[in-house]
């Protein structure tokens, strides 16, 4: 769980603030290039927040989301989906039930006490051939202040996740580190940061102006174009990756 003022602020800039749009731009990218489903897929957003993705994955199939916050949860009713309070170590679906799980930013908090076996269950729950989608915190270098009031307990490198991913017996297909056009703006930030010259109560999710908003979108659009093409992005504040439960044996 994050601070109780970090969920207000998400509720509140979930849909129009740069960073929110451009992931999910982001994450189209390959999301697109999932393989066809002959009927709609069925969806968990493990650890879904305040809801917002839940509409947006609405157009890749049905989505179910939990989150392990009631706070969170009591947002995430606004979008009228079916949800549930778990653990992403103890998600409460059957085996083999959902065609895609997607994590955003869940198993890197402090509140996730084994992140490999918060992997292991999002396998578990996926049908053999499905597909994880998951996007955690980049680079221990980056840590800053927004890390303490989301109770962010660990960063990661393409490495460190596919070790991971493997040990939770998914394959990692596609990996790149993302929000790097935008890299030089949070190292500043955590310059800042580290020589007391910014506020630690201010959160990194308020609503900006509407320029510096057009212009992180643009610049997480641009990024999106260049994965869906292919590219991969080396260095960046967040991580994505695409993993897929191995089909069965014949």
């Amino acid at each position: 769980m994050m601070e109780f003022g970090e969920y207000q602020v998400m509720a509140r800039v979930e849909q129009e603030h740069w960073w929110y749009v451009g992931m999910r731009c982001i994450a189209d990218a390959w999301l697109r290039q999932l393989p066809a489903s002959p009927t709609p897929r069925r969806i968990l957003d493990a650890g879904c927040g305040t809801g917002g993705n839940l509409q947006w994955l609405s157009h890749y199939g049905t989505p179910i989301g939990f989150d392990f916050s009631p706070v969170a949860l009591t947002a995430a009713h606004h979008y009228a989906y079916p949800l549930c309070r778990a653990s992403i170590e103890s998600i409460p679906i059957a085996d083999a039930s959902v065609d895609l799980v997607t994590s955003f930013e869940v198993i890197y908090h402090r509140g996730v006490t084994d992140d490999v076996a918060a992997l292991r269950e999002c396998a578990r729950v996926l049908v053999p051939g499905g597909f994880l989608l998951i996007r955690v915190p980049a680079f221990e270098w980056l840590r800053g202040h927004h890390d303490d009031r989301v109770h962010g307990q660990r960063r990661y490198t393409s490495n460190q996740l596919h070790h991971m991913l493997t040990s939770a017996g998914l394959v990692a297909h596609k990996m790149s580190y993302v929000n790097s056009l935008l890299l030089p703006i949070a190292l500043w930030q955590r310059w800042r940061e580290r020589t007391g010259s910014t506020a630690e109560a201010d959160s990194d999710l308020v609503m900006p102006t509407p320029l510096i908003n057009a212009v992180g979108r643009l610049a997480l659009g641009c990024e999106a174009v260049g994965l869906s093409v292919g590219m991969r992005w080396p260095v960046g504040v967040s991580l994505l990756c695409i993993a897929q439960r191995p089909q069965r044996a014949d």
